[in-house]
């Protein structure tokens, strides 16, 4: 047999298994039985495993890029704007539009626990001695983005397509508003894992700026989806049960979690039994979040804030981290980069569009986040640190974006150019944080000080 028939053979045989069973008519929709799911889902997942460490690993080496981002840009690769491009069929294939479900609900776990783990390392010491800094950050990381969206958002209504048919300027302003003022936390929290931050003061600061950024950009969404077609209950289940939820862990909370990291400490170990109710409890906060309308990612977040630290928290990550870096919050970038189409943004006005939207995000965030900071009393370097970490929106960008697309109220080519915001900014952050602060604090030695036993990658 000539190799061209053994690479025909082997195709025909490897697009027939990824084909859906049963008969279905020419022009019918495929129909799928579970076991079709089950092989296109292990399929997927090896090669977005795959994927992601390996363009993470080029971007750590090339770009000195954290893997985070590489995995941020091996979603968009996986999607229509690389390699569906250059092979429409096999991409087609692997990631059928059926199959997109069962990939977003491993997508939502993955990040879900991933935001627990990083509240189990939250310091709130550090943000009780930074409180006014963090406020003055968080709130000019909202007015700023705001009044940029005022600005803009106009000019963007005058482009067919970008937003949906009838929407109103007051719905679009929220909407490219809350985009603008995402800062990635989880993004935002593992770069400050990788640069050797976590504990600090200013790690601790950024974080949690970029959460009550985010929160607030949760609620403006809620708002708008309300208006858009929701109904107003939308907007006060959001916020009126985010408000009791944090206010029953406040109160109560720790009291009623410290058993947990009794039995820890006890034993030495962290037992089956323990983990099993740990996660438990993990999924019940996530699954109360995102019933109330704001999001599972900040109930598994909320959540690890108020859990017992010490052994407890070592045990938990030696058993859960692994799984959900490696395996898990991968899946997420993949089925963002699925929903991405870069050849959207395919004129000279568009990518004009496009630039300014870059232009203005970076100075609404960076330079507002900046100036809030050196106002606050932190000195200058700390400020351009905190600006360039809070410039990051990855993650929760993407999350929202998804969200406006799904619901209507952005088009394809919007997205996209979100989406390239997303990129960029994330991008930036790394490099620029090392240039203003990383370098001159690591020949100090203060990051090498800060550093963690273990950070994730």
């Amino acid at each position: 047999m000539h190799m061209n028939d053994m690479i025909e053979s082997f195709w025909t045989t490897f697009t027939t298994s990824l084909s859906p069973h049963g008969p279905a008519s020419v022009g019918a929709a495929a129909t799928y039985a579970p076991s079709d799911f089950s092989i296109h889902f292990f399929l997927q997942l090896a090669i977005i495993i795959f994927a992601c460490r390996v363009v993470g690993w080029l971007g750590k080496k090339l770009l000195a890029q954290p893997q985070v981002v590489g995995e941020m840009i091996a979603g968009v690769i996986l999607g229509p704007s690389l390699f569906g491009l250059l092979a429409p069929d096999l991409q087609a294939a692997i990631f059928p539009k059926e199959t997109r479900n069962v990939l977003y609900v491993g997508a939502q776990l993955g990040v879900a626990l991933y935001m627990f783990l990083v509240g189990l390392t939250l310091q709130i010491d550090h943000f009780q001695s930074k409180a006014r800094s963090a406020a003055a950050v968080s709130a000019s990381g909202l007015v700023a983005p705001f009044l940029i969206a005022v600005l803009i958002t106009p000019l963007l209504l005058q482009v067919p397509g970008l937003f949906a048919p009838g929407i109103s300027q007051a719905n679009a302003t929220l909407f490219m508003g809350a985009c603008i003022a995402l800062t990635a936390f989880p993004m935002l929290a593992r770069i400050i894992n990788e640069r050797g931050l976590a504990n600090s003061p200013l790690g601790t600061l950024s974080l949690t700026a970029g959460a009550f950024d985010d929160a607030a950009s949760w609620c403006v969404l809620a708002l708008v989806l309300a208006t858009f077609g929701g109904g107003s209950g939308v907007a006060t289940l959001a916020i009126g049960g985010a408000v009791i939820y944090v206010g029953f862990l406040v109160l109560f909370g720790r009291r009623l979690l410290a058993p947990l990291g009794r039995a820890v400490e006890a034993k030495g170990e962290m037992s089956m039994t323990v983990l099993a109710i740990t996660l438990m409890l993990f999924c019940t906060s996530a699954f109360i979040m995102d019933a109330i309308g704001i999001h599972g990612i900040f109930g598994g977040f909320i959540l690890g804030v108020f859990m017992p630290r010490g052994r407890f928290v070592e045990e938990l990550k030696s058993k859960v981290e692994p799984v959900a870096v490696v395996m898990l919050l991968p899946m997420f970038f993949t089925y963002s980069g699925l929903n991405t189409r870069m050849d959207m943004v395919n004129s000279g006005s568009l990518l004009l569009i496009a630039l300014g939207i870059l232009a203005a995000s970076i100075a609404a965030k960076f330079g507002a986040c900046y100036l809030a900071a050196r106002l606050a009393g932190e000195d200058n370097r700390t400020a351009l640190g905190i600006g360039a970490l809070m410039n990051s929106r990855g993650l929760m960008e993407l999350i929202i974006i998804n969200i406006g697309l799904q619901k209507g109220i952005i088009g394809p080519a919007l997205f996209s150019m979100l989406v390239l915001m997303a990129i960029v900014t994330t991008m930036m952050a790394g490099p620029l944080f090392e240039l203003v602060y990383g370098r001159k604090a690591r020949e100090s030695g203060e990051l090498d000080q800060l550093r963690p036993a273990s950070t994730p990658v």
